[in-house]
């Protein structure tokens, strides 16, 4: 799935109703940014389940300043509605699978508790990916920090 860009108008909806977005913000003369891009989109055809979202800092100003961005590249996680990652600096293939490998296995139970967030009322049949433990993806992936051997 190719990347989405977000704007002001589209970013809170999204976050509310996908399972796992992540957010890449970043301006045209950041050269950071341009050699981050091609490893985001990798990443997003090899994640169709994820949500791989850009938010242009300069088209979107209101929408960074109220991130609270400040340095750029800067990548973002959200997962089922609640900020779960945020990270300024360029991360190599690697660093980004494993940021996406250690957000499938989060505990949201456990983290809605840490940050005093009720889990949210469902008055119909969730779809799959909004439910809390691990989420779906590769097969090949186990517990987090294990290197197949």
């Amino acid at each position: 799935m190719p990347t989405q860009p977000l704007t002001q108008q589209n970013f809170e909806q999204v976050i509310a109703t996908r399972a796992i977005v992540l957010v890449d913000f970043w301006a045209s003369w950041c050269g950071w940014c341009t050699r981050f891009a091609p490893i985001f989109a990798d990443s997003a055809a090899a994640h169709p389940e994820i949500v791989h979202a850009t938010v242009d800092t300069e088209a979107e100003p209101a929408l960074t300043a109220a991130a609270q961005i400040t340095s750029l590249p800067t990548l973002v996680a959200f997962r089922e509605g609640l900020l779960v990652y945020s990270n300024p600096g360029f991360q190599t293939a690697a660093q980004l699978e494993e940021v996406i490998q250690q957000i499938r296995w989060l505990d949201m139970d456990e983290m809605r508790r840490e940050l005093g967030v009720q889990t949210p009322a469902v008055t119909a049949p969730a779809p799959p990916m909004a439910r809390a433990g691990a989420a779906t993806g590769r097969p090949s992936y186990g517990w987090p920090g294990l290197n197949p051997g």
